[in-house]
Protein backbone atom coordinates (compact mmCIF):
# COMPACT_ATOMS: atom_id res chain seq x y z
CA UNK A 1 0.00 0.00 0.00
CA UNK A 2 1.33 3.90 -0.96
CA UNK A 3 2.01 5.79 1.62
CA UNK A 4 -1.14 8.62 2.16
CA UNK A 5 -0.09 10.20 5.63
CA UNK A 6 3.13 11.04 7.81
CA UNK A 7 2.74 11.45 11.45
CA UNK A 8 5.07 13.80 13.33
CA UNK A 9 5.79 13.61 17.18
CA UNK A 10 7.47 17.14 18.09
CA UNK A 11 9.78 17.06 20.80
CA UNK A 12 12.73 15.76 19.52
CA UNK A 13 11.66 14.13 16.54
CA UNK A 14 10.89 17.94 14.33
CA UNK A 15 12.96 19.85 16.47
CA UNK A 16 15.43 19.13 19.43
CA UNK A 17 13.48 21.15 21.48
CA UNK A 18 13.97 19.60 24.64
CA UNK A 19 17.02 21.95 26.17
CA UNK A 20 14.67 24.61 25.18
CA UNK A 21 11.66 23.34 27.81
CA UNK A 22 14.85 22.28 30.33
CA UNK A 23 16.16 26.11 30.32
CA UNK A 24 12.05 26.44 30.66
CA UNK A 25 11.22 24.21 33.59
CA UNK A 26 14.30 25.63 35.57
CA UNK A 27 13.31 29.63 34.60
CA UNK A 28 10.03 28.55 35.88
CA UNK A 29 10.85 27.15 38.98
CA UNK A 30 12.84 30.10 39.64
CA UNK A 31 9.90 32.61 39.04
CA UNK A 32 7.70 30.63 41.63
CA UNK A 33 10.55 30.47 43.97
CA UNK A 34 11.35 27.18 43.72
CA UNK A 35 15.26 26.24 44.36
CA UNK A 36 14.69 23.10 41.96
CA UNK A 37 17.70 22.85 38.92
CA UNK A 38 16.94 20.19 36.19
CA UNK A 39 20.41 19.14 35.05
CA UNK A 40 20.92 17.99 31.42
CA UNK A 41 21.38 14.01 32.81
CA UNK A 42 18.14 14.68 35.74
CA UNK A 43 16.29 15.91 33.12
CA UNK A 44 16.93 12.99 30.39
CA UNK A 45 15.90 10.53 33.24
CA UNK A 46 12.71 12.94 33.71
CA UNK A 47 11.97 12.58 30.02
CA UNK A 48 11.08 8.86 30.51
CA UNK A 49 7.82 10.08 31.82
CA UNK A 50 5.61 11.89 29.27
CA UNK A 51 4.01 15.40 30.18
CA UNK A 52 5.58 18.43 31.41
CA UNK A 53 3.24 18.72 34.40
CA UNK A 54 2.98 14.89 35.01
CA UNK A 55 7.52 15.19 34.98
CA UNK A 56 6.82 17.63 38.11
CA UNK A 57 4.74 15.52 39.45
CA UNK A 58 7.50 12.34 39.57
CA UNK A 59 10.11 15.09 40.31
CA UNK A 60 7.98 15.69 43.45
CA UNK A 61 8.00 12.37 44.54
CA UNK A 62 11.59 11.84 44.76
CA UNK A 63 11.76 14.50 46.90
CA UNK A 64 11.89 13.26 50.82
CA UNK A 65 9.01 15.72 51.58
CA UNK A 66 6.24 15.48 54.32
CA UNK A 67 2.90 14.38 52.60
CA UNK A 68 1.14 17.90 53.58
CA UNK A 69 4.10 19.83 51.60
CA UNK A 70 3.57 17.91 48.92
CA UNK A 71 -0.19 18.54 48.56
CA UNK A 72 0.75 22.25 48.61
CA UNK A 73 3.28 21.45 45.78
CA UNK A 74 1.14 19.55 43.76
CA UNK A 75 -1.37 22.39 44.09
CA UNK A 76 0.79 24.41 41.79
CA UNK A 77 1.73 22.12 39.26
CA UNK A 78 -0.82 23.71 36.58
CA UNK A 79 0.57 27.85 37.47
CA UNK A 80 3.92 26.36 37.42
CA UNK A 81 3.64 24.44 34.41
CA UNK A 82 1.41 27.42 32.66
CA UNK A 83 4.33 29.57 33.73
CA UNK A 84 6.94 26.99 31.81
CA UNK A 85 4.85 27.05 28.34
CA UNK A 86 4.89 30.68 28.44
CA UNK A 87 8.61 31.00 28.59
CA UNK A 88 9.11 28.07 26.43
CA UNK A 89 7.16 29.92 23.73
CA UNK A 90 9.42 32.81 24.04
CA UNK A 91 12.17 30.67 23.51
CA UNK A 92 11.13 29.16 20.33
CA UNK A 93 9.90 32.61 19.11
CA UNK A 94 12.89 34.12 19.81
CA UNK A 95 14.87 31.30 17.50
CA UNK A 96 16.69 29.17 20.04
CA UNK A 97 15.26 26.18 18.57
CA UNK A 98 15.52 24.59 14.71
CA UNK A 99 14.11 21.81 12.86
CA UNK A 100 16.51 18.49 12.72
CA UNK A 101 18.37 17.81 9.69
CA UNK A 102 16.05 17.09 6.89
CA UNK A 103 12.30 17.84 8.47
CA UNK A 104 11.79 20.23 6.13
CA UNK A 105 12.69 18.70 3.32
CA UNK A 106 10.50 15.62 4.13
CA UNK A 107 7.51 17.75 4.80
CA UNK A 108 7.84 19.72 1.44
CA UNK A 109 8.59 16.52 -0.59
CA UNK A 110 5.38 14.83 1.40
CA UNK A 111 3.24 17.30 0.61
CA UNK A 112 4.16 17.72 -3.41
CA UNK A 113 3.99 13.54 -3.70
CA UNK A 114 0.02 14.62 -2.42
CA UNK A 115 0.95 12.50 1.24
CA UNK A 116 -0.70 14.25 4.07
CA UNK A 117 1.06 15.64 6.81
CA UNK A 118 0.14 15.37 10.61
CA UNK A 119 1.37 15.22 14.23
CA UNK A 120 1.06 13.67 17.07
CA UNK A 121 2.49 14.46 20.06
CA UNK A 122 1.98 14.43 23.97
CA UNK A 123 2.87 18.43 24.05
CA UNK A 124 0.84 20.92 24.40
CA UNK A 125 -0.83 22.58 21.34
CA UNK A 126 0.59 26.17 21.99
CA UNK A 127 3.73 24.26 22.31
CA UNK A 128 2.99 23.02 18.86
CA UNK A 129 1.66 26.30 17.44
CA UNK A 130 4.69 28.40 18.47
CA UNK A 131 7.49 25.59 17.05
CA UNK A 132 5.60 25.05 13.12
CA UNK A 133 4.71 29.06 12.79
CA UNK A 134 8.16 30.21 14.32
CA UNK A 135 10.47 27.34 11.87
CA UNK A 136 7.99 27.28 9.04
CA UNK A 137 6.10 30.25 8.89
CA UNK A 138 2.76 31.74 9.91
CA UNK A 139 0.46 29.64 7.57
CA UNK A 140 2.59 26.62 9.05
CA UNK A 141 -0.79 24.55 10.40
CA UNK A 142 -2.48 24.77 7.31
CA UNK A 143 -0.47 22.36 6.05
CA UNK A 144 -1.22 19.81 8.38
CA UNK A 145 -4.76 17.95 8.29
CA UNK A 146 -4.63 16.71 11.69
CA UNK A 147 -3.09 17.94 14.69
CA UNK A 148 -3.39 15.99 18.06
CA UNK A 149 -1.80 17.69 21.15
CA UNK A 150 -1.30 16.17 24.77
CA UNK A 151 -4.01 18.35 26.04
CA UNK A 152 -6.85 16.29 23.59
CA UNK A 153 -6.44 13.04 24.74
CA UNK A 154 -7.18 11.27 28.15
CA UNK A 155 -3.88 9.30 28.14
CA UNK A 156 -0.53 10.24 26.78
CA UNK A 157 2.27 8.23 25.16
CA UNK A 158 3.11 5.04 25.85
CA UNK A 159 -0.75 5.00 25.34
CA UNK A 160 -1.56 5.13 21.53
CA UNK A 161 -4.60 7.74 22.40
CA UNK A 162 -3.24 10.80 20.45
CA UNK A 163 -2.26 8.55 17.42
CA UNK A 164 -5.69 7.33 17.28
CA UNK A 165 -7.11 10.85 17.73
CA UNK A 166 -5.23 11.30 14.47
CA UNK A 167 -5.77 8.43 12.88
CA UNK A 168 -9.33 8.76 13.38
CA UNK A 169 -9.35 12.53 11.89
CA UNK A 170 -7.16 11.61 8.49
CA UNK A 171 -9.67 8.49 8.01
CA UNK A 172 -7.07 7.17 6.09
CA UNK A 173 -5.83 3.31 6.61
CA UNK A 174 -3.67 2.65 9.02
CA UNK A 175 -1.28 0.62 6.85
CA UNK A 176 -0.62 3.71 4.71
CA UNK A 177 0.32 5.74 7.42
CA UNK A 178 3.66 5.79 8.85
CA UNK A 179 4.48 7.47 12.43
CA UNK A 180 7.82 9.34 12.77
CA UNK A 181 9.14 8.95 16.50
CA UNK A 182 12.33 9.81 18.79
CA UNK A 183 11.50 8.21 21.72
CA UNK A 184 10.80 4.77 23.01
CA UNK A 185 7.25 6.21 24.79
CA UNK A 186 6.52 7.65 21.46
CA UNK A 187 7.53 4.22 19.61
CA UNK A 188 5.43 2.44 21.81
CA UNK A 189 2.35 4.71 21.18
CA UNK A 190 2.77 4.42 17.04
CA UNK A 191 3.33 0.76 17.37
CA UNK A 192 0.55 0.10 19.49
CA UNK A 193 -2.06 2.16 17.31
CA UNK A 194 -0.63 0.22 14.32
CA UNK A 195 1.44 1.86 12.82
CA UNK A 196 5.09 1.56 10.58
CA UNK A 197 7.47 3.50 12.69
CA UNK A 198 10.45 5.67 11.70
CA UNK A 199 12.39 6.38 14.78
CA UNK A 200 15.39 8.93 14.61
CA UNK A 201 16.88 9.20 18.02
CA UNK A 202 17.63 12.52 19.89
CA UNK A 203 20.72 13.29 21.98
CA UNK A 204 18.03 13.02 25.15
CA UNK A 205 16.85 9.50 24.27
CA UNK A 206 19.99 7.75 21.73
CA UNK A 207 19.89 5.52 25.05
CA UNK A 208 16.64 4.39 25.19
CA UNK A 209 15.77 0.73 23.62
CA UNK A 210 13.67 0.65 19.61
CA UNK A 211 14.00 -2.48 19.17
CA UNK A 212 10.61 -2.35 17.67
CA UNK A 213 10.91 0.25 15.39
CA UNK A 214 10.34 -0.74 11.58
CA UNK A 215 13.45 1.44 10.77
CA UNK A 216 15.86 3.22 12.98
CA UNK A 217 17.97 6.29 11.72
CA UNK A 218 20.22 8.80 13.54
CA UNK A 219 18.27 11.33 10.93
CA UNK A 220 16.57 11.87 8.26
CA UNK A 221 19.43 13.12 6.37
CA UNK A 222 19.58 14.89 3.02
CA UNK A 223 21.90 15.68 0.34
CA UNK A 224 24.13 18.23 1.73
CA UNK A 225 24.42 15.77 5.08
CA UNK A 226 23.36 12.22 3.82
CA UNK A 227 23.42 9.78 6.02
CA UNK A 228 26.42 7.48 7.01
CA UNK A 229 26.97 4.01 5.22
CA UNK A 230 25.19 1.77 7.73
CA UNK A 231 22.13 3.86 7.35
CA UNK A 232 22.31 5.04 4.34
CA UNK A 233 22.84 1.04 2.83
CA UNK A 234 19.90 0.06 4.93
CA UNK A 235 17.34 2.38 2.99
CA UNK A 236 19.85 2.78 -0.51
CA UNK A 237 19.50 6.03 -0.26
CA UNK A 238 21.73 8.70 1.47
CA UNK A 239 18.54 10.76 3.23
CA UNK A 240 14.84 9.33 4.06
CA UNK A 241 12.49 10.37 1.73
CA UNK A 242 8.51 9.52 0.42
CA UNK A 243 10.60 7.06 -2.45
CA UNK A 244 12.15 4.89 0.67
CA UNK A 245 9.68 5.25 3.01
CA UNK A 246 7.20 3.88 0.30
CA UNK A 247 10.08 0.76 -0.58
CA UNK A 248 10.02 0.07 3.00
CA UNK A 249 6.15 -0.29 3.15
CA UNK A 250 6.06 -2.59 0.53
CA UNK A 251 8.73 -4.54 2.40
CA UNK A 252 6.65 -4.88 5.02
CA UNK A 253 3.64 -5.75 2.99
CA UNK A 254 5.69 -8.46 1.28
CA UNK A 255 6.76 -10.02 4.84
CA UNK A 256 2.95 -10.05 6.22
CA UNK A 257 1.60 -11.72 2.53
CA UNK A 258 0.56 -15.44 2.65
CA UNK A 259 3.10 -17.30 0.89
Amino acid sequence: MKLKALIFDVDGTLADTEEAHRRAFNEAFTAHGLDWNWSKPAYAQLLLTTGGKERIAVFLLSLALPEAQQAVLRSRIPDIHATKTRIYTQLVNDGEVVLREGVERLLEEAQRAGVALSIASTTTFANIEALLTTTLGAGALNRFAAIGAGDQVQRKKPAPDVYEYVLKKLALPTAACAALEDSANGLRAAKAAGLFTIVTPSYWTRAEGFDAADLLLPSLGSPERPLSHPAAQLIRSTHLGVREINEQLEQREDAFRPA
